[in-house]
């Protein structure tokens, strides 16, 4: 067993090879960057050029805090600097499209925060101006890198568990929205700026649905205008289902986030560490009992990483080495285009209290 458990870990390692290190350059200057975007690239040892934002007395004391060489003056400054391989962009979704089109077209490749954008529309059209120029193009859906996750793809991917039946995620946690201004006035909130990781990795695993329905909901009081819990149902056409349910409200101090996926011959079940005191955390637990391989019963995996800030890691890594050897993002912005689509959908079953079918 010890031999099998190896084989995952070596999947969800984080090592980026010397040779495809390349010099980034950072949009945005926001707490997610400050506190996680440059704690990872440290980490892995990767360069980061420069930096600018909107607030350019925020971006100095960034770039101080992490000795980065360089505060661009401008968006047009950074992407003239012919060092810079990959441009980070990390500013509210708003913002993205703008920015995204400016760097591709200038032969930058991208790692755009997610989401990337709000409608479909749009997603497919960055995507196709990425496509025809060229470049290397990903979104930071970095829950894809999360060892606990990306070690449960890695055992579903083996066929540990058989053909997959079921997958179910739910998080009762308290949010301090209040950290987000910018998040105060957004209509859609919860789903996509939070939820959405979890839903990328339904798709991730399971496919894409034939049908989805959400409701969603608010307190009392709260400080955001948008929905701050949700539920949501997956069918696919095999028969198979899947539910996510996000609760930002929680008054009891007991936060919770647990995942469940089940299959033919097993299944695997743990918990996201991030969620029980973000953003600290604590590393995931895994388990995984089998009738494929011998784990006579429950059999924990050793997680040794954490969401943040290590899967940071696994998302620019992932979008260096297809810069170096021609590969695919495992979080492309093609692949997160059906991401914004299934958003989409979650939210028009949302808003009309309705079950939407997709791919008709």
């Amino acid at each position: 067993m010890i031999d099998l458990l190896r084989e995952v870990s070596d999947y969800c390692a984080l090592d980026i090879p010397e040779a495809h290190k390349v010099p980034i350059g950072i949009v945005g200057a926001g707490g997610i960057v400050d506190g996680q975007h440059l704690v990872a690239y440290r980490k892995a040892g990767l360069e980061v050029v420069g930096i600018t934002d909107v607030d350019l007395d925020r971006a100095r004391q960034v770039a101080e805090r992490h000795g980065i060489p360089r505060v661009f003056s401008s968006l047009d400054e950074l992407l003239a600097d012919d060092r810079i391989g990959v441009v980070d962009i990390a500013v509210p979704v708003s913002q993205q499209p703008e920015i995204f089109r400016a760097a591709v077209a200038a032969g930058k490749n991208v790692l755009a925060q997610k989401p990337f954008t709000e409608n479909p529309e749009t997603a497919r059209e960055l995507a196709a101006l990425a496509a025809e120029r060229g470049v290397v193009a990903a979104v930071n859906q970095q829950l894809r890198f999360d060892e606990g996750i990306a070690a449960a793809h890695r055992m579903v991917e083996l066929g540990w568990i058989g053909e997959l039946t079921s997958f179910t995620l739910s998080v009762d946690a308290f949010t301090d929205w209040t950290q987000w201004v910018w998040a105060k006035e957004m209509a859609r909130l919860e789903i996509m700026v939070h939820s959405i990781h979890y839903h990328d990795v339904v798709r991730w695993f399971m496919g894409e649905p034939t049908s989805v329905y959400t409701i969603g909901g608010r307190v009392p009081g709260q400080y955001p205008v948008g929905e701050t819990r949700t539920q949501s149902s997956y069918r696919f056409a095999n028969g198979s289902s899947a539910g996510v349910y996000a609760n930002h409200m929680n008054p009891g101090g007991d936060n919770t986030a647990e995942f469940r996926i089940e299959g033919t011959a097993g299944a695997i079940r743990g918990t996201l560490g991030l969620m029980y005191d973000y953003p600290l955390g604590r590393p995931d637990t895994l388990e995984v009992t089998s009738s494929v391989v011998p784990t006579d019963g429950w059999v924990p995996y050793p997680v040794t990483q954490r969401w943040f800030p290590d899967a940071f890691i696994g998302t620019m890594g992932s979008v260096l080495d297809a810069v170096a050897t021609g590969s695919t993002p495992r979080s492309s912005v093609a692949d997160n285009v059906k991401t914004i689509e299934l958003v989409a959908a979650l939210y028009r079953s949302m808003e009309s209290n309705e079950v939407v079918r997709l791919g008709a």
